[in-house]
């Protein structure tokens, strides 16, 4: 039987006050539609039916990219209902599996468990049991532990709020039985909706068998239905990601000070310092040195490179024995070849700095290509824009950049050039040569400072 997985993500979340869809809102960097449809893919189903409603068209306008078959729901009459419009699209002989777009950290391993113990002509549910049961739905078992019904908490009797088993709301059954079962679901209950968790009784009723598997980390069944669980879930998100990071082999200083957003990878032997934020792609190799409250976006690190306090990396190729920081900005499409530095209050973006070569303070480069052992220093900017365009500046291997120098692009420097400190260069500099286009200084005879007139002076 193959599988086709369904996943619900029309609800208006109210409770959000946001204008933002539900779903679209993000935890760890991506939206939990995205992270959800994400787990659905692991599971290799035939296809993952996205079922929307609140919003309008803004899901598949902001997620053109899944591969998903976006169905719309123009009233929001109930999980069951919003089951139904999917099915048209699923095949008989397929089974289906339920997931919430509100539901993003559900494991592939315990759906796989779902998937595996469901039984073949039958409903598998997903449960767990919480301490706080507050509504949630109710699992009600007959005195064979069989289950006979799920009940909301808004129509539950006081007994059965006593009930800590808890239904997630995840659940799997044949296409067939539920084309055959949901046209039969009612909604004479509190909310006036069509519930899918009344196949249950009705799969009960037909003598359909109904098994339920337990979920043994019942954090993973947590929804988002306002701000402040998104925040929460968010904390165990992290905590999580923390966590497997420190197995692999990686030193964390705090997990409860570190955020991974996005698709991260962090070898062994290196130590993540507090603040550390790691967003979008970010891939760092081993025995590396990352001080606190740095931000690393889209980069790549090699091996045994340090970023020192307060610096920001994004969109950046760094590669091994490099040292960035303190207070230093990285920008898109810089390489850092193996053993550069960039220090302090140094800025560099779409720059290649060479091997051995050194920004070590406060400086700009843009739109460079720099070689090895080249010395950049203190003060020095590449004029790289001329208010339209923007300019490359060329330095060869073994230049000296003196302090306190503009290089005004397009401009070429040779190799092992001097160029002296003060200078603003708007001519390329030969190799091997001094160039200095600083004014000849001069001293005036007898001049001295102004002095402050008294108020008895002043007319």
């Amino acid at each position: 039987m193959t599988l086709s997985i369904v996943i619900l993500a029309a609800g208006k979340g109210k409770r959000m006050a946001s204008h933002l869809p539900k779903v679209m809102h993000p935890l760890g960097g991506v939206s939990l539609l995205e992270r959800v449809v994400k787990t659905a893919e692991s599971l290799h189903p035939k296809k993952i039916h996205v079922v929307y409603g609140n919003g309008g068209s803004t899901l598949p306008e902001s997620l053109p990219h899944l591969s998903v078959h976006w169905v719309f729901q123009k009233e929001q009459l109930g999980t069951g209902h919003a089951v139904m419009q999917a099915l048209p699209a699923c095949s008989d002989n397929e089974r289906i599996l339920v997931l919430y777009g509100d539901v993003p950290v559900i494991s592939s391993h315990t759906l796989r468990q779902l998937l595996d113990e469901a039984p073949e002509q039958g409903v598998g549910l997903l449960v767990t049991e919480l301490e706080d049961p507050t509504g949630f739905g109710r699992i009600v078992r007959d005195h064979d532990d069989n289950i006979v019904a799920i009940i909301e908490e808004k129509d539950a009797t006081r007994t059965q709020r006593a009930i800590k088993e808890i239904n997630t709301g995840i659940v799997t059954a044949p296409a067939k039985f539920l084309k055959e079962c949901l046209p039969r679901v009612s909604n004479h209950n509190a909310q006036n909706e069509y519930y899918l968790t009344d196949m249950i009784a009705l799969a009960v009723e037909d003598g359909v068998p109904v098994r339920s598997v337990a979920a043994q980390n019942s954090n993973e069944t947590r929804g988002v239905n306002d701000p402040w669980q998104l925040a929460t879930l968010e904390r165990y998100y992290q905590g999580e990601r923390a966590r497997a990071l420190a197995y692999s082999g990686v030193i964390i200083m705090d997990p409860a000070r570190l955020d991974i957003r996005g698709d991260v990878s962090v070898a062994p032997s290196t130590k993540l310092d507090v603040n550390v934020i790691l967003e979008g792609n970010v891939n760092i190799g081993s025995g590396c040195d990352i001080g606190p409250n740095v931000i690393i976006k889209n980069s790549k690190l090699g091996v045994r490179v340090k970023i020192l306090a307060n610096s920001v990396i994004e969109g950046a190729v760094i590669e091994d024995d490099c040292v960035v920081g303190p207070f230093a900005r990285v920008r898109s499409e810089t390489v850092l070849k193996s053993k550069s530095t960039v220090g302090n209050f140094v800025e560099i973006k779409k720059t290649t700095l060479g091997e051995n070569s050194k920004a070590s303070h406060l400086t700009y480069l843009g739109d460079a290509m720099i070689g090895k052992n080249v010395n950049i220093g203190a003060g020095t900017i590449t004029c790289n824009y001329d208010g339209v365009n923007k300019w490359q500046t060329t330095i060869a291997d073994g230049a000296f950049i003196g302090s306190n120098t503009s290089l005004i692009a397009p401009i070429e420097i040779g190799k092992d050039a001097t160029i002296a400190a003060g200078s603003a260069v708007s001519k390329n500099a030969p190799a091997e040569q001094l160039t200095i286009t600083r004014a000849k200084q001069t001293v005036v005879p007898n001049w001295k400072r102004p002095v402050e007139k008294k108020s008895e002076e002043v007319v």
